[in-house]
């Protein structure tokens, strides 16, 4: 699970770079940044997600009852 997620966080990376220039090229910079947040956005729920599954794993290996 380790190497996937750090191939789709670049994949996104990467779509978002060159979308972000296409549209900078035609002249709509405002929405080359909104697909850069968009980009953004979506790495960051990825993230988070891994770090609430992070935090469920621990609690499970400790068994804390909270």
């Amino acid at each position: 699970m380790g190497v996937e997620i750090i191939f789709k966080i670049a994949a996104i990376g990467l779509l978002t770079a060159v979308v972000t220039q296409i549209l900078k090229q035609t002249g709509k910079e405002e929405i080359g940044t909104f697909a850069t947040l968009a980009g953004l956005i979506i790495v960051i729920v990825m993230v988070l997600s891994l770090i609430g599954d992070l935090f469920g794993t621990i609690q499970k290996m400790f068994d804390f009852g909270l």
